[in-house]
């Protein structure tokens, strides 16, 4: 008897699934039996996920983009589509931290990159992805963070905070919008996680120097004591990628242990 999986005969396309939060993301759908299209800047990180979806018996492509940028992320839609045949499931995961500085150091660059790579970003995914999800449904979820919706005490991350408030506000739109043709859009705001998120970080000394001293009591990560896991993070977007979350959309879920709820 051949095991039912939650994802059978769905296509997700995954950015930023090369690493971190979207590499656990794009292995527990490949192993809940969705097929997976990585749409990520860095192709030689994401063949790696590939070469793993593929050993544990699962079937991936990548396509190289820069979600920033229009024309990638319309390439790298169609590639998935006419490869597999449909898109079902959209994890709009990349991003970066950026620059955090105060607003007076903070460069229009720097603003520029940030707001271009997290919340143009997703909006193009979103986008593109549209015409083809329409066609039998489906859902689509947002990285976004507790930073810009409950947390706003990281002096410096105004661009990072923006583009995430930015990012829930164009989901509950998309989600509405969306309602009547079966596509659901929902974010998800992650605390602190083990990722590799912090490369892409460029945290000036002026930010330090600006900062409000915040004192982490101890347990800082209420539920346990840690930060989270990308596994942790994944099973939460295989709920919402799968028909057991149906009756949810327009909706932001916070996993972060309530380290949110005790340091907003």
């Amino acid at each position: 008897m051949t095991e039912h999986k939650l994802l059978d005969g769905k296509v997700a396309v995954i950015s930023g699934g090369g690493s971190g939060i979207g590499r656990g993301a794009a292995l527990l759908l490949a192993r809940e039996g969705a097929r997976i299209c990585l749409l990520d800047r860095t192709v030689e990180e994401a063949e790696k996920v590939i070469r793993q979806i593929e050993k544990e018996g699962g079937q991936a492509i990548v396509a190289k983009t820069d979600v920033s940028q229009s024309a990638e992320v319309e390439a790298g839609m169609r590639k998935a589509a006419e490869h597999f045949g449909r898109i079902d499931i959209v994890f709009a995961n990349a991003g970066i931290n950026g620059t955090w500085t105060p607003l007076e150091d903070l460069s229009v660059e720097d603003w520029d990159q940030t707001i271009h790579i997290n919340l143009r970003g997703t909006f193009l995914l979103m986008k593109y992805a549209v015409p083809y999800l329409k066609q039998n449904g489906g859902s689509v979820i947002v990285t976004s963070s507790i930073n810009g919706n409950r947390v706003f005490s990281n002096i410096g991350a105004s661009a990072y905070s923006t583009s995430k408030a930015g990012q829930v506000a164009l989901m509950k739109m998309a989600a509405l919008e969306l309602a009547e043709h079966k596509i659901r859009v929902n974010a998800i705001c992650p605390g602190a996680i083990k990722t590799n998120i912090g490369e892409n970080t460029n945290r000036t000394k002026k930010a330090e120097e600006a900062s409000i001293p915040v004192k982490f009591p101890e347990g800082s990560q209420p539920l346990e004591n840690h930060p989270g896991s990308t596994e942790q993070v994944a099973e939460l977007v295989l709920f919402l990628a799968s028909s057991k979350s149906s009756h949810i959309t327009g909706t932001e879920i916070y996993i972060d242990g309530a380290e949110s709820l005790l340091i907003g």
